[in-house]
């Protein structure tokens, strides 16, 4: 179940970095509200993770989905560029994390 609320902290915390993009661009109480819940949630699925699994890889993992999940998201919604280096740098990150979870119990 660990690893469930960690993958669900991860994703709360796209939604939370997607928001800032989206309060930047229209500021309403709609956008705020999301961000605050996307973060919270986040915040709350990890403390549910960490109860079972290491702090370092819950803490790692985490961040890799959120950072690999804002640059997917702001390849794909925003426009952001796709070059080559930083698909390679987010494969990194992917496979770093998947390789935490591979050694993690």
């Amino acid at each position: 179940m660990a690893w469930f609320y960690l993958i669900a902290a991860g994703v709360m915390e796209i939604v939370g970095v997607t928001m800032i993009t989206k309060l930047h661009q229209e500021r309403s109480w709609r956008n705020i509200i999301y961000l605050i819940g996307g973060f919270g949630t986040s915040f709350i699925f990890l403390a549910l993770a960490m109860e079972s699994l290491p702090m370092s890889t819950a803490y790692a993992i985490w961040t890799g989905i959120g950072a690999s999940g804002g640059v997917l998201i702001g390849m794909t919604v925003y426009g952001e560029s796709r070059n080559v280096k930083r698909i390679l740098f987010l494969s990194m990150i992917l496979g770093a994390a998947v390789g935490l979870k591979l050694i993690s119990k």
